[in-house]
């Protein structure tokens, strides 16, 4: 068995999210204190829907390639919908992650939980 999919292997490969997105788009950053793995993530927002993310990850393989994934996920989702995400939705969409690689399902969950409240914040 590969120790990444070949999903995950084209997220890493080949990221169609990665860099940064001007101010005023929402910028958080999350963070893996065991691994030491940061995923930065960059959201522009239109009322109550995400319209564009980009990510900068500092880690491993499965980190940097779920945070192309999770920028793919995030387009055109509501913030109610952000609420809803999960690891496994994560792990799914980098045709599945390693019990070793689990973390990086993680953070992803993180950066949006942190994207969720800094909207919040902008949004009053």
């Amino acid at each position: 068995m590969a120790l990444y999919s070949n999903r995950l292997l084209e997220h890493f490969r080949n990221p169609r999210h990665c860099g940064e997105l001007p101010p005023p788009a929402l910028a958080v950053e999350a963070l893996n204190p065991a691994c030491g793995d940061i995923l930065r993530l960059f959201a522009r927002t239109d009322g109550e829907v995400l319209v564009e993310a980009r990510y900068k990850t500092r880690g491993c393989t499965a980190s940097i390639a779920v945070g192309d994934a999770l920028c793919e996920w995030l387009g055109g989702k509501t913030r109610s919908e952000l609420e809803g995400l999960t690891a496994g939705i994560l792990e799914e969409a980098v045709g599945g992650l390693s019990r070793e690689s689990r973390h990086a399902a993680q953070l992803g969950v993180d950066a949006v939980r942190a994207l969720v409240g800094a909207w919040n914040r902008t949004a009053r």
